[in-house]
């Protein structure tokens, strides 16, 4: 009786090891960044704008003065004239510092062809600058916003509605 007992409690305590380490790597923050930014590129391919809205936190702000409620309302109508679009990103780094987390990658847009989608994927998958999401750590390892985006060589024009 007593062998059976200690065995599973090695058994049970190599699960419990085990499952530690599966949640650190899974809420680890370089990782969550990676996949933060997956699932927000993926909601944007998908036009699952209520699910996009999650991911971005309500004190953002970019380099284009825009602010949560107007990148919201844009991504919306641009996203709306790009059929199939797949968004891809090469080569994405990710570094993270005291709750901060940057990714960074350049961005390749794939669309069915139409004359306002091969505008925008001919001037985004030109960019020579990558672009930089900064994400920000909530409370909970896995609560990840995204505050900024920033692309130097992009340029919005003002007033663009």
């Amino acid at each position: 009786m007593r062998n059976w007992f200690r065995e599973g409690f090695y058994v049970g305590l190599t699960l419990a090891f085990a499952l530690a380490i599966y949640l650190i790597w899974l809420w680890g923050a370089e990782h969550q960044v990676r996949l933060h930014t997956s699932h927000l590129l993926q909601a944007m391919e998908s036009k699952s704008w209520p699910k996009f809205a999650t991911f971005v936190a309500d004190d953002y702000q970019d380099q284009w003065n825009q602010d949560r409620a107007l990148v919201l309302e844009r991504a919306r109508s641009v996203f709306g004239y790009l059929r199939g679009v797949h968004v891809e990103a090469m080569n994405p780094t990710v570094q993270v510092e005291n709750g901060v987390g940057k990714w960074q990658a350049n961005i390749k847009l794939e669309t069915s062809d139409n004359e306002f989608a091969g505008i925008i994927k001919e001037r985004v998958n030109s960019l020579p600058t990558p672009f930089i999401l900064q994400w920000r750590r909530g409370g909970k390892p896995w609560d990840w916003k995204l505050v900024r985006v920033s692309n130097p060589a992009l340029e919005i024009p003002a007033g663009f509605e």
